[in-house]
């Protein structure tokens, strides 16, 4: 690696933070902040290309001769994706549970401090949709 390729993602970084420090602090108007988003947004997807094309124009993955070859069937690379899918949005479902059950078994255990055991039921259903999520990619896994 030369020192280009080590500094010149951290400068790029550096330039697309620099128009959301004033945003993040609250110092400016929602005009600003706006047209201050749209400019990040428009740097990021920018960097993004260029380091692409950057990557594409002196890889030697792009070089004729090595052919890589993916050893595999269809059915295995579709099952590594429900795999994936399966616990991703079980993960997500679960996270969306615990947001909803957690302040409210909060302020239930707030008001009465023998509610905590029902209200602990409740979070603790949630969590339990990523584990079966989880338990889904294994068989799924161990069946290809």
């Amino acid at each position: 690696m030369t020192v280009l390729e080590i500094l010149l993602p951290l400068v790029a970084v550096v330039l697309l933070t620099l128009p959301l420090i004033k945003v993040f602090t609250g110092k400016v108007s929602a005009q600003s902040a706006k047209r201050r988003l749209g400019v990040h947004i428009s740097g990021f997807a920018g960097a993004v290309v260029l380091c692409l094309l950057v990557a594409m124009s002196n890889s030697s993955v792009f070089a004729a001769g090595e052919v890589a070859t993916i050893t595999g069937t269809i059915a295995q690379g579709l099952g590594f994706l429900a795999a994936s899918l399966s616990t991703g949005f079980s993960a997500l479902g679960a996270g969306i549970a615990v947001a909803a059950a957690a302040p409210a078994a909060i302020g239930a255990f707030s008001e009465n401090e023998k509610n905590f055991g029902k209200s602990l039921i409740f979070v603790a259903l949630g969590e339990g949709v990523a584990i079966y999520g989880l338990l889904i990619s294994i068989l799924i896994i161990n069946k290809i």
